[in-house]
């Protein structure tokens, strides 16, 4: 079987195991793209949470070492929640973004990639592969665009035109030659739909975005969120899709063919206040199996107080009270009664004192004394 027979076997047989696309490119190196990523560390633009060696995550013969091709995949999800339950006054809700919704895509996409490994081992036995999606060295969506899955919009993600942007993106290396693909045109034109919508104007220009100002990581981060983020958080526990919904690509693009990635309504849009409260072994049960937990409960709970505060939630207030007075997190205790002052207001200025009288923490002072000034200044105005 020549490379271009082998090629369309595998393609066929990732449709059989739940892949929407398959494409090749060469494992060259990223030359424009360590370029770009040099600039982005420049400017402070890197989140943090990416592989910190440029190299690794530019040259796939570092991480291959005879490696020849790279398959790209993509694994289609839903962008729509049917039956989504509907917050009210007394009983609001949270939302977790759509890349957090059904079965962890990590998980989901190791399986797929293991059933792939495994095909192509049983052909040829000597080869040398390596898979990865998200958490690996190589930048997922630098991969999808040379090997033309999609074009890189402006919005930084991957856009088909066939399934949009709701994708989930993979690769494997591998040293045997499979016949590449082609890039694809970029057609975003002159639509800046995603640039004008961000909340935080973390699409600073069109391809380039401030990952510290991005609300889809702001929500991933465990310390106290800068007063400016914490409005724009809106209801949002986790990740943001603000700019994906405003795309033309993604108009009807709704993906529902993958039964595990199908999402819980319940899970995904959960009641805020009970959040307040969970054990880490609750939240394990709860929404261990999304992909939105992998930090932990904390920035899920923080992300809830925020929201509570959007909605300017008056049944909150007890609950935010007892988590001021009780939690041993001391960011969390501040968060809480910065919460309930931007609720309750001045009739809450007297707790507010008490709570900076019996808790030195400094996050606890730094948000109680701001509340008492502005309070104190809206007095005497």
């Amino acid at each position: 079987m020549d490379a271009v027979e082998f090629k369309q076997k595998l393609i066929e047989y990732a449709a059989e195991i739940g892949i929407d696309e398959l494409r090749v490119t060469t494992a060259d190196p990223f030359l424009m793209l360590k370029k770009r990523l040099e600039m982005q560390q420049e400017k402070g633009f890197a989140s943090g949470f990416e592989e910190p060696d440029l190299e690794k995550r530019t040259n796939p013969k570092l991480l291959v070492e005879d490696a020849v091709s790279i398959i790209a995949i993509a694994v289609a999800y839903p962008s729509r929640l049917s039956g989504a339950p509907r917050g009210q006054m007394g009983d609001r809700r949270g939302i977790f973004c759509r890349s957090s919704w059904g079965l962890d895509y990590h998980q989901a996409l190791r399986g797929r990639l293991e059933k792939l490994e495994a095909f192509i081992l049983a052909h040829h036995p000597a080869a040398q592969t390596r898979s990865m999606a998200d958490t690996g060295e190589l930048v997922d969506r630098a991969v999808a665009e040379r090997a033309g899955i999609g074009f890189s919009g402006k919005n930084c993600s991957i856009i088909s035109v066939e399934h949009g942007s709701y994708l989930y993106l993979g690769e494997l290396i591998t040293d045997i030659y499979l016949p590449p693909d082609e890039p694809v045109e970029e057609l975003c034109g002159t639509c800046n739909a995603c640039i004008e919508a961000c909340p935080t104007d973390a699409l600073v220009e069109p391809g380039v975005i401030d990952a510290k100002r991005c609300i889809s990581f702001i929500t991933q981060t465990k310390t106290l969120i800068p007063e400016e983020f914490r409005y724009a958080l809106g209801n949002r526990l986790y990740g943001c899709d603000t700019c994906q919904q405003v795309c033309p690509f993604n108009r009807k693009k709704n993906a529902m063919h993958h039964t595990e990635l199908r999402p819980d309504p319940e899970q995904v849009k959960p009641r805020l206040i009970p959040l307040l409260s969970l054990s880490n072994r609750e939240f394990k049960e709860q929404y261990g199996s999304l992909s939105g937990a992998w930090r932990g409960k904390k920035p899920i709970q923080r992300n809830a107080i925020c929201a509570l505060v959007h909605y300017r939630e008056r049944a909150a207030i007890e609950p935010l009270r007892k988590l001021a007075e009780k939690d041993d997190r001391a960011d969390m205790r501040a968060l809480a009664i910065w919460a309930v002052g931007r609720i309750a207001g001045l009739e809450e200025a007297d707790w507010v004192r008490s709570r900076l009288e019996a808790d030195e923490s400094p996050d606890v002072q730094t948000e109680g004394r701001r509340l008492i000034s502005e309070w104190d200044e809206t007095v005497t105005a």
